[in-house]
């Protein structure tokens, strides 16, 4: 009897692969990589084309040699690593490790980990796609290349350790950005105003808007505002026009891996590392009494919301059986987002059998797990069925020459909703129960006008973060949980209720590349890269090519910016302040969190101390002198450096004092702005503060 053995990347899915296979199959795992380019080094020589200097992983000798003797053994090698660029890359390493012969070598790929889909990839064996593995190649080498070239660069200039990269300086600045946005931001005043309505012969009274006059207008003051209660308070309110219609909610298309990171987030409050994680182990097995080692879900690094259709039957079958034939879907969109490449033809994120529902292997698995199998089970399975559908009442009613509306929504058939809710709250306040048409009469009650101001956008949080990397082409969606744990593990980021903030620290590492390196931060440029990238991947692009077009001005980049720094070099900062432990003057010294005070005598002193900023203004409250402290997780904001007073503020404060109200002023920007909410005052910043 023939021996083949199967080597695929993780030990859990040996586990599970194993029992699909009969005794003369053998399945091992690589663990991962066993080549990559040197540590110690770039891994490549410019000067012979950029030929790639590949070497055995540390530690992965033993692993290389078990896998040597067992091939030797087998008539037939199959290579069962991940089916993306990164796994077809391994199986091509592992093909030139392990020296095996290509004639009785064979690249076998499945999206999920189920014995129909082993046993059919095992009769559809191919060979290593070289186009994935030069996609792969290239970028692993382009990360390289910024992160050895330029990390030095940031050592010297600001503290070791600190890190550059590809993705990572692009995602740094796009939050970095966002800060600057929200510090800017200068509040408008604007006002909303309803009115109180009894209908006659209704019991309730139903809220109507204010509209306009008749177009939809704003009303920006309250001496606008109180213009239009005068005007309407004594005018007869009337019925003008009644429009109802249906209206449908679709159901949401299957996960991809950047909607599964986002969706989590919101509804579970996983970090894009813990989804990654779970939904690797939901993907590789779970051991379930009476079942085994078993796959819950297909594979987890995809763009697509492609499902096969071997799968959509059984999700309708599944549908029309415990939830009726009403519910099934007529005809559902996939495939992938508009004008973006689908990761290699994957399919979606979806359960590997949607029989199996969550309340069944509930008892198999933590809670972590369960709640994002619930998840996706419930999401795939709600994409399967058909729309929830809505009545709308829209009521028009003029008051004299304004217009108010009220509008209403009932559902008529919950659909896809009986299963999964999207977070989508449908409006409420109205419910018009009974027949509101042309001839109702309708009495004034009241009138409930309320003061707003506009918001600044949003600080990003993960799940923002990874929609806007995913929007704008940026990285790939095995790359976003990483680049994010290493801009928190840096420091450049810190997280606080759901929210990133850049730490001083990453200000200085974002300047620095913005100054110097404005093509690496650039985001079109990173996008045009993923699009070269996926052009190799295709066959239409050499990958050299791309290698010889981006080192030669990275490396003209690096030198240009190596003689700058030696101008601009950043020495320890000497303050009058003494250290009470040796008597030396204290330096300004960068920590993870930002400055702090250290003495120069380190390694004989090790006295450090918080760095007390000063910035020349007088505290509202007590007098005493605002300074620049730092919250836990290393976010800037301005106090007062007296313990006792509990003075604060996230913007920079100002010496000035607002002509309206007294109150103190903020920075925002290049304009000034009134801390009393209520005054709302804004003029522009002095071009001495503007300057410093």
């Amino acid at each position: 009897m023939a021996k083949y053995l199967v080597i695929v990347e993780s030990p859990t899915k040996v586990k599970t692969i194993r029992k699909f296979l009969g005794s003369n199959y053998e399945v091992m795992a690589s663990n991962g990589h066993l080549r990559d380019l040197p540590k110690s080094q770039l891994g490549f020589d410019p000067e012979h084309d950029y030929e790639p200097k590949y070497i055995t992983i540390r530690g992965k000798g033993e692993i290389l040699a078990e896998l040597r003797k067992a091939a030797k053994k087998a008539d037939k090698v199959f290579l069962a690593t991940d089916p993306d660029r990164e796994g077809e890359a391994i199986s091509w390493h592992l093909l030139a490790a392990l020296k095996l012969d290509p004639k009785k070598t064979s690249r076998i790929t499945f999206n999920e980990i189920t014995k129909t889909a082993v046993k059919d990839a095992l009769k559809h064996p191919r060979k290593i796609d070289m186009d994935m593995v030069d996609a792969q190649q290239t970028r692993r080498m382009l990360d390289r290349m910024v992160g050895y070239r330029i990390s030095p660069l940031l050592w010297g200039k600001i503290k070791r350790g600190l890190s550059a990269g590809r993705v990572q300086s692009v995602a740094l600045r796009i939050i970095a950005d966002r800060e600057d946005e929200i510090s800017r931001f200068i509040p408008e005043e604007y006002w909303t105003l309803d009115a109180q309505l009894s209908v006659e012969g209704e019991k309730k009274p139903v809220t109507a808007h204010f509209v306009g006059n008749p177009k939809k207008m704003a009303i920006s003051s309250e001496a606008q505002l109180r213009e239009i209660e005068e005007a309407v308070r004594d005018q007869k309110f009337e019925v003008q026009d009644v429009r109802k219609s249906e209206r449908i909610r679709r159901a949401p298309l299957p996960f991809t891996t950047s909607t599964l990171q986002q969706e989590a987030a919101k509804v579970l409050n996983y970090s894009t590392q813990k989804t990654m994680r779970l939904a690797q182990q939901l993907y590789e097995g779970i051991d379930i009494p009476g079942q085994g080692m078993v796959g819950l879900i297909t594979y987890l690094r995809t763009d697509s919301t492609r499902v096969s259709e071997e799968a959509d039957a059984s999700a309708r079958s599944y549908i029309e059986a415990q939830y009726g034939e009403q519910y099934v879907a007529e005809v559902v969109e996939g495939g992938s987002k508009s004008g973006q490449k689908i990761q290699d033809a994957h399919e979606a994120i979806r359960p590997s059998d949607i029989s199996r529902s969550p309340v069944l292997v509930k008892e198999a698995m933590s809670r972590d797990l369960f709640r994002l199998y619930q998840l996706i089970w419930r999401r795939f399975t709600a994409s399967r069925m058909r729309p929830a559908r809505y009545e709308t009442t829209s009521v028009s009613i003029g008051a004299g020459e304004y217009m108010f509306s009220v509008s209403a929504s009932r559902q008529l058939f919950d659909g896809f909703l009986n299963v999964y809710s999207d977070g989508e709250e449908e409006e409420k306040g109205n419910v018009l129960t009974g027949r509101l048409g042309r001839d109702s009469v309708l009495t004034l009650q009241d009138l409930d006008a309320k003061q707003h101001f506009t918001q600044p956008p949003a600080h990003y949080t993960e799940a923002s973060l990874v929609r806007a990397l995913e929007e704008q082409g940026i990285g790939r969606p095995s790359t976003y949980a990483p680049t994010i744990t290493t801009l928190l593990g840096r420091h450049y980021v810190t997280k606080e209720q759901k929210n990133l903030f850049v730490t001083e620290l990453g200000d200085a590492v974002n300047g620095m590349m913005k100054k110097a390196f404005p093509s690496i931060v650039d985001v079109q440029f990173t996008a045009n890269m993923e699009s070269l990238l996926d052009s190799v991947s295709e066959g239409s692009l050499e990958w050299k090519s791309i290698i010889r077009n981006f080192y030669p001005d990275l490396d003209a980049a690096v030198k240009e910016a190596e003689e700058q720094l030696e101008k601009v070099k950043i020495e320890d900062e000497v303050t009058d302040i003494i250290c009470e432990e040796c008597g030396r003057n204290m330096v300004i010294k960068y920590g993870p969190h930002g400055k702090f005070l250290a003495c120069p005598g380190f390694p004989e002193c090790r006295n450090t101390k918080p760095f007390l900023e000063k910035t020349g203004v007088k505290c509202p409250k007590c007098g005493g002198e605002v300074i620049i402290r730092r919250s836990r997780k290393g976010r800037r904001f301005y106090g007062c450096e007296n313990a006792e007073c509990d003075f604060m503020s996230w913007q920079k404060p100002s010496a000035q004092k607002c002509e309206h109200c007294g109150s103190w002023m903020m920075e925002r920007g290049n304009k000034l702005q009134c801390a009393n909410a209520e005054c709302g005052y804004v003029c522009a910043l002095p071009k001495e503060a503007e300057e410093n």
